[in-house]
């Protein structure tokens, strides 16, 4: 079953795109990359899924994976997963083997948004791992489910705390803070007002934001007053 879903993946391989990939994955084994495009990955992603349960099942225990597009295959097939309690317990599995910044940032279960008070307890215990991908993924979550209606000052308190010498975990404190800065600008910028980032993360943080067409043009003005020298 699982040969049978890496024949399909290389009758999908597009080599220009793979030639790309290995350019913008620098932590991957470029003779790991088959060069598969995401719609193509999302499409195989949700027929497994819906039509070929028992093949998706042994691809999903089948870790880790040789191949960088089966990592994001596994990705996308967590992310279809309806029921809460098995997406967490495949994601729990999964977040080990994550070895690059696309496949960590691919995974996005639709049904965490459903269960975002038991998921806290998992991104608070993601958020003191010492894995870089792992720190990566706990903070990618409380942005995407907690910057709206379940918001809280705590949490960009939290992320604000980590020290990492990982550029992965450092750009996406700067992408949570730009983020912030969005959708809870005045909470957020204090931090910036405050300097409680590092000097790097503090800089990429402004210039995502400045960036963004979601911050105003005087808000803009203002950030550029804030960036460290």
């Amino acid at each position: 079953m699982i040969d049978s879903i890496r024949e399909e993946l290389f009758k999908l391989q597009d080599v220009k795109y793979r030639d790309f990939q290995r350019k913008l994955l620098p932590t991957v084994d470029p003779e790991r990359i088959i060069g598969v495009r995401t719609p193509e990955l999302r499409n195989l992603a949700k027929k497994l899924h819906r039509e070929r349960a028992e093949e998706a099942d042994a691809f999903l225990k089948s870790l880790p994976h040789e191949y960088f597009d089966e990592n994001q295959l596994h990705a996308f097939l967590i992310s279809e997963e309806k029921d809460y309690e098995r997406c967490i317990g495949l994601a729990e599995e999964f977040l080990p083997y994550i070895d690059n910044w696309a496949t960590c940032d691919q995974l996005s279960p639709k049904v965490f948004k459903k269960h975002r008070s038991e998921l806290l307890l998992h991104i608070e215990k993601w958020l003191k791992s010492e894995e870089t991908y792992i720190i990566r993924f706990g903070i990618g979550m409380l942005m995407q489910h907690f910057l709206d209606d379940d918001f809280s000052p705590g949490y960009p308190e939290t992320v604000a705390k980590i020290r990492s010498e990982e550029y992965y975990v450092n750009m996406m404190i700067a992408w949570y803070f730009a983020t912030a800065l969005a959708k809870q600008y005045d909470t957020a910028i204090r931090f910036l007002e405050e300097q409680r980032l590092d000097i790097w993360t503090h800089n990429k943080a402004i210039q995502k934001a400045r960036e963004s067409y979601r911050i105003t043009p005087e808000q803009k003005e203002y950030l550029k007053t804030l960036k460290k020298k």
